[in-house]
């Protein structure tokens, strides 16, 4: 099999479950991985045949696609900010709204010395970019799932960023107690409702893990409520609070907040959906 007929026979399984431009993409992602040849590389020897561990490797690969499986799981890594994270059944795909938070963050952000919390950290993405890009800061990243955090960890030394982590029940205040004052508090926490699953796409509920994702309808905004708590007691003087919201709770997340004596700024993601949410004093 050449690498014309291996992206033709990828295009093929893709095109059914995703639209034209998002198929092609995969295809790339996947034909990257196997052959270790970019798209221009790989355009100038299509003719070139696959080695045997390779197509099977494909085979493998074109069965897990054709099941829904998202491809960054597929491959065990995603790009984001610029760098591979391994990702994995325990930690959410990074998405480039998240990218879009970071930036928000460095336009308020100083290289001095600062403290930093995020709150549900996942594969550890929010904080190892902002780490790479502030090294004098001091990060902090907590989440409750063991499992994510030995993700997140294996990133960051793969990355070589200097995290904290740490295993937290954030719901639980009462561990709390042993956190210090942070200059920035950040979270891309779960704030999705149950009832929405419907309306999502099935490679997401089927595959990514819900403990990140979801809510329950009757107190979606639990986890906004819990941190506009916590940076009363852990917010030092002129600290900022950075979230990523439910499109549809942009509102909601704001009034919780200045009912909690917060100024707040509601910012749109590029595709014009309120999608984050800064907080402060």
């Amino acid at each position: 099999m050449t690498l014309s007929e291996a992206k033709d026979q990828l295009l093929q399984t893709l095109i059914p479950l995703y639209d034209s431009r998002e198929a092609s993409q995969i295809a790339h992602l996947v034909l990257e991985h196997l052959t270790g040849m970019n798209r221009t590389e790989r355009t100038i020897v299509k003719h070139q045949q696959l080695s045997s561990s390779q197509e099977m490797q494909l085979h493998d690969y074109l069965k897990s696609l054709s099941a829904g499986k998202p491809v960054q799981y597929i491959l065990g890594e995603a790009w984001f900010g610029g760098y591979r994270f391994e990702v994995n059944e325990h930690t959410l795909i990074p998405r480039p709204e998240t990218e879009e938070l970071i930036e928000w963050i460095k336009a308020f952000a100083y290289p001095e010395p600062r403290q930093l919390i995020d709150i549900g950290t996942g594969s550890g993405c929010i904080p190892i970019v902002l780490k790479k890009a502030f090294p004098l800061w001091q990060i902090h990243a907590i989440d409750v799932s063991p499992d994510a955090l030995k993700t997140a960890s294996q990133n960051a030394e793969q990355i070589g960023a200097d995290i904290a982590f740490t295993q937290v029940d954030f719901l639980d205040e009462a561990n709390w107690t042993n956190l210090p004052k942070y200059d920035i508090i950040v979270s891309n926490p779960p704030y999705i409702k149950q009832s929405e699953q419907s309306s999502m796409s099935k490679h997401v509920v089927d595959h990514e893990p819900h403990l990140a994702l979801f809510v329950p309808d009757d107190d979606a905004l639990i986890f906004y409520k819990k941190i506009a708590d916590f940076g009363k007691q852990h917010l030092k003087p002129n600290g900022l609070v950075f979230l990523e919201i439910n499109q549809l709770l942009g509102k909601d997340v704001c009034d919780l907040f200045e009912a909690a004596g917060y100024q707040t700024t509601l910012r749109k993601d590029l595709h014009e959906n309120d999608r984050m949410v800064m907080a402060g004093f």
